[in-house]
């Protein structure tokens, strides 16, 4: 590989929502990848079709999908939020496909081959070197199955048609790319809250500091959770829309519903779970559970119809909307009954999401708290990820943090922008060594 390709480095914000990508050319200038028309980032879904062999990806594929379901033909399989099965067994195991078997990580290599394929076509060459941004922690309290997470990301990668494969922390890539904008020394704690983690680094920033290849020393201390933006969407969906189809509800025997099936339904990764021929088998059997029947058949309707993604990003676009205007916001559930609907309540989002709100609020003090070892005062609050705009989240740090600016960055860009300039800054300490190697 020639040092010219080493300094081509493709940045890969890899999400659990949302995936982005950028690349610093040879020339130092940053070029978001438009992954969609005049999107920097793309839905990391998957749909296959039921018939033919043409896979869909991003907004095309979850509009396919939810077409087809207000359609009544449900056909064919999504798949989203795959990062999260990165760390588990299930990345070794196989799903049924449109009656076929697919390996959940020849999925992932599909999106990566999709992904790197887009990417070059904008840019008008082939990259073969990445660098990929990775959560604090794919999976909590676990080292080795953290480990094997990363590998097996780097496993994809390398099986989707890179050579080279590096890493960096996600909320570090976000600090570069808001390293940019710094005209002084600044003491920075990053918050990028993701589809499926929020994770911390308290870092030091200037103008002078980005000229050093190692910034080790500038890293302060970095925390991290499994919590993010598809945990808040279960719970709304938990809380607002499940109990119209029997969560909560109290049967003839005095007992509560069993929930396992609701929970199924409020999950991205596992929806699926819950249309198997053994869950249909035993949600039919809970009829038994329910005073009122009405409830059973709205979530019988919803199993045979397919209905839990189109239900969830219902809730999605509630969630955003309550969040952004500060108002109450109607989940449609004209899917399930012709004029039924869900309110949603800023009071009530912010009463449901208080727990783990305030759990990853937690997460992002104990990370100031390590820091503060070194006698480091937070001068900026910068928030990223596609989950940073929560209102209640947003409010309760800045309750946390008030001696601190609060800046809101590019909530879908800025890591994959920020992982680019690490990758270039890593390509061109190659292309010296390789230089001063045959100068020898």
């Amino acid at each position: 590989m020639t040092a010219r390709r080493h300094s081509r480095v493709l940045g890969i914000d890899f999400g659990t929502s949302n995936s982005a990508a950028a690349l610093v050319d040879d020339e130092g200038f940053l070029r978001v990848i438009p992954l969609e028309a005049h999107s920097p980032s793309m839905p990391t879904a998957l749909f296959f079709p039921a018939e033919g062999d043409h896979i869909a990806y991003g907004t095309d594929a979850m509009q396919t999908y939810l077409r087809g379901a207000q359609e009544q033909d449900p056909g064919g399989r999504l798949m989203r939020a795959i990062k999260s099965l990165l760390g588990s067994k299930l990345m070794d195991e196989q799903t049924v496909v449109n009656g076929q078997l697919m390996g959940f990580f020849d999925i992932v290599v599909l999106f990566f081959k999709e992904l790197k394929a887009r990417s070059e076509r904008h840019l008008g060459f082939e990259v073969r070197a990445a660098m990929l941004g990775r959560p604090v922690h794919f999976v909590d309290d676990h080292a080795d199955r953290d480990a094997l997470a990363q590998a097996t990301l780097e496993r994809a990668a390398r099986a989707a048609g890179f050579e080279s494969v590096s890493f960096e922390l996600e909320p570090i890539a976000a600090a570069f790319d808001f390293e940019r904008r710094v005209d002084r020394d600044t003491t920075v704690l990053v918050v990028d809250i993701g589809g499926g983690t929020s994770d911390f680094t308290v870092i030091q920033l200037g103008p002078d500091r980005q000229k050093n290849a190692n910034r080790a020393a500038d890293v302060l201390a970095t925390t991290g959770t499994h919590i993010g933006g598809t945990d808040f969407d279960r719970l709304l969906n938990l809380g607002c829309v499940m109990p119209h189809l029997g969560l909560g509800h109290t049967g003839p025997s005095g007992r509560e519903v069993p929930s396992s099936v609701f929970f199924d339904l409020s999950t991205w990764h596992l929806i699926h779970h819950a249309y198997s021929r053994k869950s249909l088998a035993q949600a039919t059997e809970l009829w038994r559970s329910y005073t009122d029947r009405r409830l059973h058949e709205r979530l019988m309707d919803v199993l045979r119809e397919r209905q839990g993604h189109q239900i969830l990003a219902h809730v999605e676009e509630a969630k955003i909307s309550c969040s952004m205007s500060s108002a109450p916001a109607d989940i449609d559930l004209d899917c399930v009954e012709p004029g039924l609907t869900a309110a949603l309540t800023p009071e009530h989002m912010r009463a449901l999401l208080a727990q783990q709100v305030g759990t990853v609020v937690q997460c992002a003090k104990a990370c100031v708290e390590r820091a503060a070892s070194g006698s480091a005062a937070i001068d900026v609050v910068y928030l990223t990820g596609g989950s940073s705009a929560l209102t209640p989240l947003v409010d309760a740090l800045n309750l946390a943090f008030p001696g601190a600016s609060l800046v809101k960055g590019d909530r879908f860009g800025g890591v994959a922008a920020g992982l680019a300039w690490a990758g270039f800054a890593a390509g061109q300490q190659v292309q010296h060594q390789e230089t001063s190697e045959m100068l020898l």
